[in-house]
């Protein structure tokens, strides 16, 4: 059984999807930590995958919004 408290794959899998979206929608790191609010260093870390980052609910829907995308697309983790 998985530890429902360790989520280090799914925080990969959340950085990589907003990765993903963000190069889509051609944003830089800095560009999009700065119309979120973060530093560009809590995003890249947050999109590293060999640096499990949480992020919060509030910066989620952020990120989400500023992709203009919904916020569950980046919850999607493909296998």
């Amino acid at each position: 059984m998985k530890d429902n408290l360790n989520h280090v794959d799914d925080y990969i899998k959340l950085g990589l999807n907003i990765a993903y979206y963000r190069k889509l929608s051609g944003l830089t790191q800095l560009e999009l930590a700065e119309a979120v609010n973060i530093s560009r260093t809590h995003l890249s870390n947050i999109e590293a995958p060999n640096m499990p980052t949480s992020v919060s609910s509030d910066t989620l829907f952020q990120i989400a919004n500023v992709l203009d995308i919904p916020v569950y697309k980046l919850l999607i983790f493909k296998e």
